[in-house]
């Protein structure tokens, strides 16, 4: 039996490997090693030539991490500290509203998770350390263990929502990995159900009335903490039919 197929948005970049130096479709392997790691398929979606077509083929779809979201989605000046990447931008949130109404299971990841807030109308905090005082939301650990290889990754705990789709996930506290300057401000239509308790950052967004709306500021595909990517797959291969039994690691 085949196994669910998971979309993952990526990175249109310019690289350079040996005598080449062009423009590549590219996404760290972490997150598709996490898909695969619970049972899934991985594919990328590149951000180029943007189409809701692409969501017919997909058992679900992973919002993956990068740079900023432009302020002009909410009606905000741009901060000196915002990066944005336009290509990314319109093509992800042309496919976060394709995968809503489908009710396409969806899971989004840092920059994913404000994508969501975005398109569900609300707004984010360009740059949380005007906010909070503090960044250590992105601050180097040293010793981290969450994030073996991004030593630049904070670390801090998280406290989730009781009945809440990441509370049944992850419990009601857990220590999650961090790497982020902004963060959401208003939800829009989505319910906040996870917070870093020092500064009440939310750290993870949801709609009850979808099969798997999830999303989450921190890293857990730099983890060995794949919990909310397997309630994702699990959700797309019961959309789909698919028995989890039959491709479970």
């Amino acid at each position: 039996m085949r196994r669910p197929l998971i979309g993952m948005t990526s990175y249109a970049q310019q690289v350079q490997y040996g005598s080449n130096d062009l423009m590549a479709g590219m996404l760290p392997m972490t997150y598709v090693r996490a898909v695969h790691a619970v049972g899934g398929r991985a594919v990328l979606i590149t951000p180029d030539d943007p189409g809701a077509d692409v969501l017919e083929s997909l058992d679900g779809i992973v919002f993956c991490g990068g740079n900023d979201i432009d302020p002009a989605y909410w009606g905000a000046e741009r901060h000196p500290e915002t990066e944005i990447d336009k290509e990314r931008d319109e093509s992800e949130i042309l496919l976060m509203r394709a995968a809503l109404e489908a009710d396409l299971p969806l899971l989004g990841v840092c920059r994913g998770m404000q994508v969501m807030a975005v398109v569900g109308g609300g707004s984010l905090h360009q740059h949380l350390p005007d906010l909070i005082g503090h960044d250590r939301h992105r601050a180097s650990s040293g010793t981290d263990p969450l994030a073996a290889d991004a030593s630049a990754y904070g670390r801090h705990d998280l406290i989730t929502e009781p009945g809440s789709l990441v509370h049944g996930l992850l419990g009601g506290h857990t220590i999650v990995n961090s790497f982020h300057h902004q963060g959401v401000d208003d939800p829009g239509s989505f319910t906040a159900t996870g917070w870093c308790p020092d500064d009440r950052v939310i750290e993870a967004l949801e709609d009850p009335d979808h099969t798997y709306a999830l999303g989450v500021q921190w890293h857990p595909e730099r983890t060995n903490d794949l919990r909310v990517f397997a309630g994702l797959v699990e959700a797309a291969a019961k959309r789909s039919g698919l028995r989890p039994e039959a491709f479970a690691a």
